[in-house]
């Protein structure tokens, strides 16, 4: 099963967050949330370790779309997207929306997965001027 939308961009961590939310922007999707999982792990573990950025992005129309087609889907939200260094370069990397309609099997949320997909892709595919190919990758492809 594949469940993430992944680009890789030259440059700067921090300015590639800054365009990531732009970017988000630009598609309907506000940051509810922001987890600086190198700085958690640092603080609660003493752990060292790349840049990693959890943003919860959230489309309130697709959202709520979502909600009333299945009021449990608040499991799966917001839109995860995730900001990390790998090796040279950042990795950006979006939950594919059709893993809700994967999971929950509810048909009902195809045209809101589709629609998300398309916005998310947009969103990505700015990061990159559009010349890196989105790539879906399997579970077992991660680490």
């Amino acid at each position: 099963m594949t469940y993430s939308r992944t680009v890789h961009v030259d440059g700067d961590f921090a300015q590639t967050v800054t365009a990531v939310r732009e970017a988000l922007a630009e598609q309907g999707f506000g940051i509810l949330t922001e987890i600086d999982v190198r700085a958690t792990l640092k603080e609660k573990l003493g752990h060292e370790m790349e840049d990693y950025l959890i943003l919860g992005a959230c489309n309130p129309p697709l959202a709520h779309r979502a909600i009333e087609a299945d009021r449990s889907i608040g499991l799966l939200l917001p839109c995860n997207v995730v900001v990390r260094t790998d090796g040279d370069r950042i990795a950006v990397q979006a939950l594919d929306p059709g893993t809700m309609v994967t999971l929950t099997g509810q048909d009902a949320l195809k045209p809101v997965a589709e629609e998300a997909t398309r916005r998310l892709d947009d969103a990505l595919s700015a990061l990159t001027g559009g010349k890196e190919q989105r790539k879906a990758h399997k579970v077992a492809d991660q680490e």
